[in-house]
């Protein structure tokens, strides 16, 4: 057998002695060194693997598809044979079998039924650098098998742009082989967008490229719909010769055969991906890529137990990756949609960081781990994320109180769903409707079969999938490869309508939803976040879904797939947890407490009845709500207590006096369950208010000794030198204000003070007629600046009133002068 000479062959020794040497190694190889064909061949001859299999992992079914047919070419025979691969949807496999090509979740479940893989030798984990998920958990189990089962069982990393040295370090310091160099060199070259949309841009730029580049293209966009209206864009744009290619993971075999097999003779093609074709995939006659610099990735929320795909800038990892698509096969070119100057994240984060990590709990469990610290992470599951993911199985009744798997747990393990799918396939087979449950676990393990532009109704699906309406404009191969799906997760029980959303809700139960009062079809689910419809979707009259897909937004998310669902199902299906309680409420109409006896499903309000009486001392929190609408002017307010409010605030912004409570406004209303309470027993309306003891309330918040404090520091009245007792007034601007006729203050030179001498009087001198006729705070300089013009002024006025040229020898009084 003569192949090709690749890069990689150079380190292939070095691979093999560290291999027969340790139990564990890391390969670092560029894109184009061949080591996802070359390195499984070279394996095949190792003494130390004798007649056992070498398992290959590769993130992609695509990836893992297309390896197999290229080695098995290579040794000129079927796939099937001494090289084959098996996916979810498809198996190419035999007892001659040697080299078997598996995605993630193929591993996993190989290790749950054997942990030992007696009759594997050596696991190849293809790839790496993308982190996802699965090829964490495989690499986690598959070391401590290795550890505890398997001795002779080799584990070997490879990947292009890995950080070689942590894993390395992860794997007790396994050797490190490095190959140098790409197959041939690509330039780069730098195209921003400036401030046009990149997608505007790049469809501009492409028959320029064109153009100007032979051989085929490849141009990596987010995902599929980017795909299409690129597609749009360039239609009557491109040269005649350009054959024009979608490269996506949904699309078939023969379709994704086609966009990587060469071009016919005397075309080239412009193949548009997705991140697939990164790794792991030559497309002949590539020789220019250009990369538009996004990826589209999962972010989950614990909180909202919602994942949401979010766009964002390509790693320089990724970047590196995709600029080798190019160099394959011959020297080939790299443009890249935004500036040298653009900084870049290293790596793209691992998938674990940011996923729903039920999947992974599940299978911890099978494997009998509960503590996920006890097993070899490069980066461990979040506690977040973990926790909420292990409450998710506790609820469906995969794990028990204590985290270990149950009988239905390990059922949930066997058809090879995600958990939410796998439990309402298990779930509608124990209904008998165990064939409608594997069709609509089919359609949603998958990508929309028809997308959010048709409406958000799960039903149409089913109608396509079951060839009842025409399925123009779908690719037959995906409709082929759901069928196949669905026949291999079985069941009989074809179900109604109806159960349709009540499977859904078995699935999706925090997503089930009750539509909001407004005209907008706008829902509130049961784990309390909201979501929309569009106005003309059919499902947006319905008062009840159960939801399958949304955007995940944070605020309220586009409901992408749904079915209705009967509000009466609910206590059939979720009677357990629906819960019935008396409830008080504010009635802002009736400025009154009510009650209601409701039955709620998490914040979802199925049933809303009053109650003839309202009791006990709950209604005092319901009534704080009417006041707080209503403002402290609710209560009998009287001059007195606003003074006493005043004197309080006055008294406790003076150094030293800190200890006295807030008593403003805002904070009496912030505190009302403290010091209104207590007299708000057998209140249930706002008007019988009025009888409300207000003076107590307030003196309630002062404990004696800040009583006295309060009497002695801010009275109420001082003595002036006509000998009268004269309130002051707290509450006017600028004071406390002390407002007394001026013939009352003859004699006295200094201002009046209260609090020790601290705060100064506002003294307001008054006419005879109690007309202010001067304002101060110095005494003293009144009597001698301002009170000859006032004297001047007022004397002619008011003759029976003293008016003595020297007011501060003159006796004060109260009256008029005596008659002579």
């Amino acid at each position: 057998m003569s192949l090709p000479q690749l890069p990689i062959d150079e380190v292939l020794p070095a691979l093999l002695d560290a291999l027969a040497a340790h139990d564990a190694v890391v390969l670092q190889a560029p894109p184009g060194a061949g080591k996802t064909t070359r390195v499984p061949l070279a394996l095949l001859a190792a003494p130390w693997l004798g007649e056992r299999k070498i398992l290959m992992l590769e993130p992609r079914r695509i990836a893992a598809r297309n390896a197999a047919l290229f080695m098995a070419r290579l040794l000129g025979e079927p796939v099937g044979q001494t090289v084959g691969f098996r996916t979810r949807l498809e198996s190419r496999t035999s007892a001659a079998t040697r080299i078997e090509v598996v995605t993630e979740g193929i591993l996993t479940r190989m290790l749950q039924s054997d942990p030992a893989l007696e009759s594997v030798g050596v696991i190849l984990f293809d790839e790496f650098h993308e982190r996802s998920l699965q090829a964490d958990l495989g690499l986690a189990l598959a070391r401590e098998s290795q550890q505890a089962l398997r001795e002779d069982l080799k584990l070997l990393v490879m990947s292009a742009t890995l950080d070689g040295a942590r894993i390395a370090a992860l794997l007790d310091d396994a050797p490190v082989v490095q190959s140098a160099g790409r197959g041939y060199p690509v330039e780069i070259h730098y195209l921003p967008p400036g401030r046009e949309p990149w997608a505007r841009h790049l469809a501009a730029q492409l028959p320029v490229l064109l153009r100007r580049e032979p051989g085929s293209m490849l141009v990596f966009l987010p995902g599929t719909a980017e795909i299409r209206r690129l597609a749009r864009a360039l239609e009557g744009t491109l040269p005649a010769d350009v054959l024009l290619a979608p490269l996506y993971g949904d699309l078939s075999g023969p379709a994704q055969d086609a966009a990587i097999a060469p071009a016919p003779d005397g075309r080239r093609k412009l193949v548009l991906a997705t991140a697939i074709a990164e790794t792991s995939l030559t497309i002949d006659g590539v020789r220019v890529v250009v990369d538009a610099g996004y990826a589209r990735r999962p972010r989950f929320d614990p909180g909202s137990a919602m994942t949401r795909l979010v766009t964002e800038r390509v790693s320089r990892a990724a970047a590196a990756q995709r600029a080798g698509r190019a160099g394959r096969t011959a020297p080939g070119v790299c443009y890249r949609l935004w500036s040298e100057s653009e900084s870049l994240a290293e790596f793209a984060p691992a998938e674990i960081l940011n996923a729903d990590l039920s999947d992974l709990v599940l299978e911890l469990a099978a494997w009998g781990c509960r503590d996920p610290a006890t097993l070899c992470w490069l980066d461990p599951p979040p506690v977040a994320a973990f926790e909420q993911a292990r409450a998710l199985l506790v609820r469906f009744g995969a794990l028990d109180e204590a985290g270990a798997i149950t009988a239905h747990g390990k059922a949930l393990l066997t058809p090879g769903l995600p958990v939410r799918l796998a439990h309402m396939l298990v779930i509608g087979r124990a209904r008998g409707q165990g064939r409608l449950a594997a069709e609509l676990a089919a359609l949603l393990s998958e990508r929309d079969l028809l997308g959010a532009r048709h409406g958000a109704d799960v039903a149409a699906r089913l109608q396509y999938l079951r060839g009842e309406r025409p399925a123009t404009g779908i690719d037959p191969g995906r409709l082929a490869r759901l069928r196949q799906l669905v026949t291999r997760l079985g069941g009989a029980g074809q179900g109604t309508a109806a159960d349709i959303g009540r499977l859904l809700a078995v699935a999706f139960p925090d997503r089930v939803a009750l539509r909001r009062q407004g005209g907008v079809p706008r829902y509130l689910m049961r784990n309390g976040r909201g979501a929309w419809l569009d106005d003309d979707d059919a499902l947006a009259g319905e008062p009840c879904l159960a939801i399958a897909e949304l955007d995940g937004q944070q605020r309220e998310a586009r409901i992408f797939l749904a079915a209705p669902l009967d509000k009466s199902a609910l206590a059939e299906d979720f009677g357990n947890e629906i819960e019935a309680a008396d409830r008080l409420d504010w009635d802002e109409r009736e400025e009154a407490v009510i009650a209601r006896r409701e039955r709620r499903l998490d914040a979802l309000l199925l049933e809303s009845r009053p109650l003839s009486t309202v009791s006990g001392g709950a209604p005092v929190a319901a009534l704080c709500i009417g006041i707080r609408k209503r403002g402290l002017a609710a209560f009998p307010w009287q001059p007195a207590e606003r003074q006493w409010q005043a004197r309080v605030m006055q008294l406790r912004g003076l150094p030293g006096q800190g200890d006295l409570p807030d008593v403003s406004d805002a904070a009496l209303l912030a505190s009302l369950e403290q010091w209104a309470a207590p007299w708000l027993e057998g209140i249930t309306r706002l008007r019988q208010l009025e009888r409300f003891p207000l003076r107590e309330a307030l003196a309630s918040l002062l404990d004696y000794s800040q009583q006295q404090r309060l009497n002695a520091q801010m009275p109420t009245a001082i003595q002036v030198p006509s000998g009268r007792a004269v309130a002051l007034d707290y509450c006017a601007d600028n004071g406390p204000v002390l407002a007394v006729k001026l013939q009352e203050m003859f004699g006295m030179t200094a201002t009046p003070a209260i609090a020790g001498g601290a705060l100064p009087l506002m003294v307001h001198l008054l006419s005879p007629a109690g007309r202010p006729v001067a304002v101060t705070r110095d005494l003293a300089s009144f009597w001698q600046q301002g009170y000859p013009q006032v004297r001047k002024d007022l004397r002619g006025r008011y003759p029976k009133h003293p008016w003595p040229e020297n007011p501060l020898d003159a006796a004060p009084t109260r009256s008029v002068k005596r008659r002579s």
